[in-house]
């Protein structure tokens, strides 16, 4: 159902993404507004790591409300407000993602929002639809 490619004749991605994924079958999206590094109590920690940690917890927590997993994942977009450590950037959204190999987008941009704000990551999901006759069965 989401097959995940990077085709030859064009430069190997640069991290841990993918070029393509294409989407076939019956299937259910999720649409994930920019989740930002704000705790549920409101806490915003200055570090734009320690902010990307928790927008990325806010994701997985969008994606389990909804019934869906990491590996749904098919598009990820992430907004940088200022300098961020690109080493340490990039070991904590690889512990996040593990294996998958989502397409994905790393923007620097000159401001989010609020000033505060540091990082904002949009996420697009995919899965295989219920079908109607389950769907009724469930309820």
């Amino acid at each position: 159902m989401n097959t995940f490619r990077n085709p030859q004749g064009i430069a190997a991605p640069l991290a841990a993404y993918s070029h393509q994924a294409e989407i076939t079958g019956p299937v259910r999206w999720l649409v994930i507004s920019g989740q930002i590094g704000m705790t549920p109590t409101g806490e915003l920690p200055e570090d734009p790591v320690e902010q990307l940690g928790i927008a990325l917890d806010n994701i997985t927590a969008n994606l389990e409300a909804a019934g869906m997993r990491h590996e749904d994942l098919v598009k990820l977009t992430f907004y940088f407000a200022g300098e961020v450590d690109l080493q340490r950037r990039r070991r904590r959204m690889a512990e996040w993602l593990g294996d998958l190999r989502p397409c994905m987008t790393v923007m620097t941009v000159a401001a989010l929002a609020t000033p505060a704000l540091r990082v904002e990551v949009e996420a697009l999901a995919c899965t295989e639809d219920i079908p109607a006759t389950q769907r009724s069965e469930q309820q």
